[in-house]
């Protein structure tokens, strides 16, 4: 069986083989490509690659870069194709020639899109002429980030721009508007395709929901290979270290975290929070400070509003193995985001044994059991969660009410940092929390389950209805 994957970024494991630095996102991919590679022999699956083209993989007028790569003895095909990836909400037609092109060299019986977030993907989508033999697994829900991109900011941020976003044109309304935009490609995509794979109960319910008639499997995620071996230790951890994975934009509620600090250092004076990605904050030079979004202008400001400058550390872009060293340090992971279907972060901190703390949103109660593998708190509400009591302005402006918003942002701040030291108030409790976490995170992302799973859907797909839905 011929399958080809259509990916957002190139694998790890092929940029390792050229020489050059790849990304850090989506690294379960890694995990699933080796398991499918290795597995050639038994599996009987020709694996072939797509993904958008890094910068200066590309020859001068040339979309599209074919090579032939040998990894762990197999061969593996890959394409690089031309695409711009800065823009991902509007949509290039060319792309559908691009697609085209790569379908008639690779013959593919199965195609599998990891993602909605990116144009190729409808592309591939509208290319593809078999559709009961085109799979899309969920990662993100683009349409569902845009309803709740601003993550209970207040107006007054959500709505200013500073230099940087007015000559970027990447204001908070501008950015939650691309996302909007990118949910309409991502719903037709969803529409073309007959197969989707999800992970979570709120992505089955939300593609169920706006597209009755698809069919749906589980196809839950392998991580990165680092993550399965080590386990968090109390005595070697920094003493009331706080973990955050990323927090470059709202949605991943790091302003709640700052809002929730100083209450947690009242009781802790010694915590201290570390957060890893892209520093949005930094201001040391002239150059720097002209690149503040609104976002990391606010997060500034909350910093030196409430003395927190010695009290967080933004540790910039971290690969693998660093990220786990920072797991390890840490006394506990905290996922504070507004929106998310399964983080892969907090499968890693709970796959460590990691104490953790999350916000009660999206997809994460499929993955975290509350009370069991840790404490969740209730985190951002969706519009409709908040009924006919508190009034909203026209959703092209996407920003509620002041008076609204305020209490939310209070709120969830005040809970996340009651969730935080309850935590570290019973250390009991808590070495049970780190057990039980890692062994449902072993269940869940199990490798070798994972993968067979994957062999199943395809063989189903490729027999146009050979096995059993996963609904």
């Amino acid at each position: 069986m011929r399958v080809l994957w259509l990916c957002n970024i190139m694998l790890p494991v092929i940029a390792e083989q050229l020489g050059i630095e790849g990304s850090n996102k989506e690294g379960w991919l890694s995990g699933l490509a080796e398991l499918m590679l290795g597995g050639q022999g038994e599996n009987g699956i020709t694996l072939t690659v797509a993904f958008p083209a890094p910068a200066g993989l590309l020859e001068e007028g040339k979309d599209i870069l074919e090579r032939t790569l040998l990894i762990k003895g197999t061969e593996l095909t890959y394409y690089g194709f031309r695409e711009n990836t800065v823009s991902p909400h509007i949509y290039e037609e060319r792309l559908e020639i691009l697609m085209k092109e790569i379908l008639g060299k690779a013959g593919p019986d199965v195609v599998h899109c990891f993602g909605t977030e990116f144009p190729h993907t409808l592309a591939m989508c509208r290319a593809f002429s078999d559709k009961k033999r085109l799979l899309i697994t969920i990662q993100g829900i683009c349409h569902e980030i845009g309803e709740i991109y601003e993550a209970d900011l207040p107006g007054k941020v959500a709505h200013r721009a500073t230099l940087r976003d007015i000559l970027k044109r990447d204001s908070l309304m501008q950015q939650k508007e691309k996302f909007y935009l990118r949910g309409k490609n991502e719903s037709e995509a969803l529409r073309l395709a007959e197969n989707i794979g999800g992970r979570t109960e709120w992505d089955r319910v939300y593609v169920k929901r706006k597209h009755p008639g698809v069919r749906y499997f589980e196809m839950r995620e392998t991580l990165r290979s680092d993550f399965y071996e080590g386990i968090w230790s109390r005595e070697k951890c920094e003493e009331h270290s706080i973990f955050l994975s990323q927090g470059d934009y709202p949605i991943k509620g790091l302003h709640y975290m700052l809002l929730a600090l100083p209450d947690i250092l009242r009781e802790i004076p010694d915590a201290h929070v570390y957060v890893a990605g892209n520093s949005i904050t930094a201001h040391r030079s002239l150059k720097e400070k002209l690149k503040l979004s609104s976002y990391g202008k606010y997060l500034l400001q909350l910093m030196k509003q409430y003395g927190l400058e010695n009290k967080v550390t933004f540790l910039g872009r971290l690969d693998s193995a660093a990220m786990k060293e920072r797991y390890l340090k840490s006394h506990l992971f905290v996922c504070p985001s507004a929106i998310e279907n399964s983080p892969n972060s907090l499968g890693e901190a709970m796959l460590l044994g990691m104490p953790c703390v999350t916000a009660d949103v999206g997809g994460i109660p499929s993955i975290f059991t509350a009370g069991e593998d840790g404490i969740v708190y209730e985190g951002c509400r969706s519009k409709e969660q908040y009924g006919d009591g508190v009034e909203f302005k026209d959703q092209s402006a996407g920003v509620r009410k002041d008076a609204g918003e305020q209490g939310e942002l209070e709120r969830i701040s005040r809970e996340l940092g009651a969730a935080v030291l309850e935590m570290w108030r019973d250390e009991d409790k808590l070495k049970v929390y780190c057990q039980n976490a890692r062994a449902h995170a072993l269940r869940n992302h199990d490798r070798q389950e994972n993968y067979r799973t994957t062999i199943e859907v395809y063989n189903a797909i490729a027999q146009n209805g050979g096995a059993d839905e996963r609904n």
